[in-house]
Order: structure tokens, then C-alpha cells, then sequence
């Protein structure tokens, strides 16, 4: 134990007598540590914001049926661009049909102006909903109540603001039974959401949602709806998927060799493509990491032969003092090691500073991961042992006659 300590205390007292070779030579592995340490907090900071941001539009166990699907390429894109518009019969057919389904929703939404006396704001996301919005949770009303589903069927001109938009408009001034206006147009405030905060720098508070009735009266009734649709019980979303897409084929006539003419999209698939996009980053990450781990190795391996170049005469002296091969092996294996891990913690340390720095700075989250610390940290050990080999079995074999000779 006494001798691999020495080995650490000759390794490190080495690092610190040659700092800027040894910045050099810890490079590659400073490099590649702190690459894994960035992006893996990125990958692993969007992922669960994305997530989040789906889970709390759609819900967990909710889907959505919607004019076109997901298109990963021109070949989708152009086969669904004639599909026809969704309509609140089809919302209907799917109310019908589906024995497994809980509550459907229809909703439309565009931005526009938003207004209260002399204040004015662009590019306010209106949103018009149908009955079943009650049962979604992306709604709620933190002051005042929900709009009633006998308004929803009447249109009455109320509506529902979100956090920002009452705090921008009305200030401290509660925005309860106020009359807002709507593309020109005037609404009387019956509840408050509560604060969502933001995501990717976007806020989550900048809305109003209106009956739908009154929004297709606003804006025209011939723009696409998404329809929401959930399902009695969570463990029902598949068999409500099925029952979903028979009753639109059925409704909109499609021969059983025809594909759908609608996209169906649920949290979970959504989630997959995009998934599958930081994949991609992650094996741009894998080449970084080995380029600069291949390159770090060489240059450890290299100073740790000539560290045995330089110390001969001492590795020569301990072998004719009765050190053995295994001895001087794992003196220059543990201080290549050492060496190696040096530029690991260093990666570490710089790799948790940017990733904080940009979830601090920046709208893009990011969360640092204990697993890739310490993978991190146990490939630049492997690194030093791996390219620490070749120079501790030199050292190993030198004859300790030759070594002594050796000025």
C-alpha cells in the first residue's frame, strides 16, 4: 500500500513540477470528460424538458388526432398535405364509437391581439375548446372558475387568461368579470391559470382560451381542430387508439387498402422521434469522446517512456536491490494511471462548470448526471492503465546492469 501511495505522491509531484507539459499531455482526456459531462447534462436537461412540456399538453395517457402525422420525410409530407380538415364530426364520431374512451375535446388556436383598455398585446395564442376540456389536465383556474360547459355549448363570449397575460393587462388589479378584447373583439374574464413559468425561453402563460363556438365566429370554421381525446382508464390508451382510428375511417369512408388520411399522435410517440434526434448527437458525442481519448493515450504513453528514459538509473538501482518485475510494473502503471486521472477530474470539473453555466445563462436546461461523473472518470482510468502498459512493461524488462550503466 506504502508503495502505491509513493507511486500517487511521484505522479502528482511530477504534474505539479511540469505544469504545462502536464496540461498538454491531460488534454485529450480534459477534452473528452468534460464533452461527456456537457452533453450528457444537455441530452439528459431537454429530454425532461420536452417530456415534461408534452406530458403537461397532451398527458400521459392522452393522444391527439390532428389533419397530419408526424413526417420524417418528403414522401410523408407529400402524401399528407391533400388530407381533409378535422371537423367537430369527427370529434363526434369518435365520442360514438369508443367504448374505451373517456372524454374528447376539439380545439382550434391562432395568435392574435389581445386587449384591456388602453393596453395592447401581440401574438397572444387563442384557444378554442369544446366541453371535454374539463377533464384535460392542461387546464385550470387558479383565480376565479373554469368556463362552464353550458357556455361552451351557448358561445358566450368568456374566457379563461393565463398568468401572464392577467399580469401583463392588469397588474395587481384582479382581472375577474373584466371585459377583455379579443381581435377587436370583447370577452368577459371568468378565470385566471395558474402559472406554468417557461420552456426553452418560451413562456407557458400567454394564452386565452374561448369556447369554441365563439372562436370558429371569430376566426372562421373552416381552419383544421385537433381532437384531444383520453381514455377511460390509462391502461385503455392502446385499445382507445384503435377504436379512435376506426371510427375516422369509418366516418370519412376509407376503403380498408386506403392509409389513413389523419395524423394520430400521443405523448409517447412524440417522444420517440425526438429521442431518437439526441441520439444522434449522443453518437457525435461517442467520436469526440474516443478521437480525444485515443489521442490523450498516445501522449501519456509517450511521457510515461520517457519518464522510464529518465529515471533508468533508479528503476536499474531498485531491481538490483531486489525489486521485482511486478514492483516496478505497477510503480509506472500506478503513476500513468494517476496521470490519467488528473485530467479526469479536471474534465469533471470543467465539464460540470459549462453545463451549469448553460442551463444559468441560457433557456436551454441542462442537468448534471452522476453516471456520466463517474463514467468519466473510469475511462481515463482505463486510458492510464491501457496506455500506461507498454512503457511499465519496458521499464519491467530493463536489465538493472544495463540501467546502471545508463548516464
Amino acid at each position: 500500500m506504502s508503495q502505491v501511495i509513493e507511486s500517487i505522491r511521484l505522479a502528482l509531484s511530477s504534474i505539479w513540477a511540469n505544469k504545462l507539459r502536464s496540461l498538454l499531455t491531460l488534454l485529450g482526456n480534459i477534452v473528452a470528460v468534460s464533452s461527456i459531462i456537457t452533453v450528457v447534462a444537455l441530452i439528459t436537461g431537454v429530454n425532461s424538458a420536452v417530456s415534461d412540456a408534452i406530458v403537461s399538453d397532451l398527458g400521459a395517457d392522452s393522444f391527439v388526432i390532428q389533419r397530419t402525422g408526424m413526417t420524417q420525410n418528403e414522401d410523408d409530407f407529400e402524401r399528407q398535405r391533400n388530407n381533409p380538415i378535422v371537423t367537430l364530426d369527427d370529434a363526434d364520431a369518435i365520442r360514438r364509437f369508443g367504448t374505451s374512451i373517456g372524454s374528447v375535446m376539439a380545439q382550434a388556436q391562432r395568435r392574435t391581439t389581445v386587449a384591456y383598455r388602453n393596453l395592447e398585446l401581440d401574438s397572444i395564442q387563442v384557444q378554442g375548446v369544446t366541453e371535454g376540456y374539463l377533464d384535460f389536465t392542461s387546464f385550470d383556474a387558479e383565480r376565479g372558475r373554469m368556463i362552464s360547459p353550458v357556455e361552451i355549448r351557448r358561445k358566450r363570449h368568456v374566457a379563461l387568461i393565463g398568468w401572464e397575460v392577467a399580469d401583463k393587462l392588469f397588474g395587481t388589479v384582479d382581472p375577474v368579470e373584466k371585459q377583455i378584447r379579443v381581435a377587436g373583439v370583447s370577452y368577459r374574464v371568468v378565470g385566471v391559470s395558474a402559472k406554468k413559468g417557461a420552456a426553452f425561453g418560451n413562456s407557458l402563460d400567454g394564452f386565452v382560451v374561448v369556447p369554441l363556438g365563439a372562436y370558429q365566429k371569430l376566426f372562421g370554421s373552416r381552419q383544421s381542430l385537433e381532437v384531444m381525446v383520453r381514455p377511460r382508464d390509462p391502461t385503455l390508451v392502446q385499445e382507445a387508439k384503435d377504436e379512435s382510428r376506426v371510427a375516422l375511417r369509418v366516418e370519412r369512408r376509407l376503403r380498408p387498402s386506403e392509409p389513413d388520411n389523419f395524423g394520430l399522435m400521443a405523448s409517447d410517440s412524440v417522444l420517440g422521434i425526438f429521442q431518437q434526434a439526441t441520439a444522434g448527437i449522443a453518437v457525435v458525442l461517442v467520436g469526440i469522446v474516443g478521437l480525444s481519448l485515443l489521442v490523450g493515450g498516445i501522449v501519456i504513453m509517450n511521457i510515461m517512456l520517457m519518464v522510464v528514459s529518465e529515471r533508468t538509473r533508479e528503476i536499474g538501482l531498485r531491481k538490483a536491490l531486489g525489486a521485482k518485475r511486478r514492483d516496478i510494473m505497477s510503480q509506472v502503471l500506478t503513476e500513468s494511471i494517476t496521470l490519467s486521472l488528473t485530467g479526469g477530474v479536471a474534465g469533471v470539473s470543467l465539464g460540470t462548470l459549462f453545463a451549469t453555466g448553460i442551463g444559468t445563462l441560457t433557456p436551454v436546461p441542462a442537468s448534471v448526471e452522476t453516471w456520466s461523473v463517474v463514467l468519466g472518470v473510469a475511462i481515463t482510468a482505463l486510458v492510464g492503465l491501457f496506455f500506461g502498459w507498454y512503457p511499465a512493461r519496458r521499464a519491467a524488462m530493463l536489465d538493472p546492469i544495463e540501467a546502471l550503466r545508463r548516464e
